[in-house]
């Protein structure tokens, strides 16, 4: 049985990765060698780790996507050792060859995207049974986030709305339950309301969307959150 998350124009999801892949190449271009191996925000990585990361998260969705097609659901990462390698492998890449790796890895994705006819195609994907149409949420969801990780001048305030509420809901489903986040209540400024995390007494955190989601991925600080006083959510990737 699948588990759904939300529903979201699944052409309009599918445009803001493209944009969100093309600002970060964009980015990323003027990153030379010396900076790449320079340390990212993710403590113990470098940005050329996240880079790696980047890609080799791509190339493994594309590959989810295939086998989905082929009826051969499977897990995202079916082995976390070669992951692990793959990130490190990053490091001894070039800022050519990082750019190049990043590229070609979303056009690889970009390709078995367009190749879905059953969206509704059960896969294994953050530990849960979904769906394929939940992948473009997910895509989208690892660039920002790690495109703020490497810090060369992306922040989110220059996340569209829509973007913006996407990531709040997708991040609130990932942690719907997660005894690792305090027993929080969102309440967002555009409407968007969930609790998380574990049991107990609810604290109300309030703020806008994009605020909000970085808060809970641990990339700001809760300055901008209403209620969040000393909470400071663990940085999640």
């Amino acid at each position: 049985m699948t588990e759904q998350t939300f529903t979201a124009p699944l052409e309009t999801l599918r445009k803001r990765v493209q944009e969100a892949t093309q600002r970060l190449l964009g980015e990323t271009i003027g990153i030379t060698d010396d900076d790449w191996n320079r340390p990212s925000l993710l403590p113990g990585w470098s940005r050329a780790n996240v880079a790696a990361h980047l890609a080799s998260n791509a190339d493994a969705l594309a590959e989810l996507i295939d086998q989905a097609r082929a009826g051969r659901p499977a897990a995202l990462y079916s082995d976390e050792e070669l992951r692990a390698e793959g990130i490190e492998r990053g490091s001894s890449m070039s800022g050519l060859e990082l750019q190049i790796c990043l590229d070609t890895s979303a056009g690889r994705l970009e390709r078995a995207m367009d190749a879905v006819e059953d969206w509704a195609a059960p896969v294994e994907l953050l530990g849960r049974q979904l769906t394929l149409a939940q992948v473009p949420m997910a895509r989208l969801a690892e660039i920002v986030v790690h495109h703020l990780d490497l810090d060369c001048g992306f922040d989110v305030g220059r996340l569209d709305p829509a973007s913006a509420r996407w990531l709040l809901q997708w991040a609130s489903f990932r942690y719907a339950e997660d005894p690792g986040v305090p027993a929080l209540r969102l309440e967002s400024t555009s409407g968007l309301t969930a609790e998380l995390g574990a049991d107990g007494v609810r604290r109300t955190v309030s703020g806008g969307d994009a605020a909000l989601w970085a808060w809970l991925m641990g990339r700001i600080g809760g300055g901008e959150i209403e209620g969040a006083d000393d909470l400071a959510p663990v940085l999640r990737s």
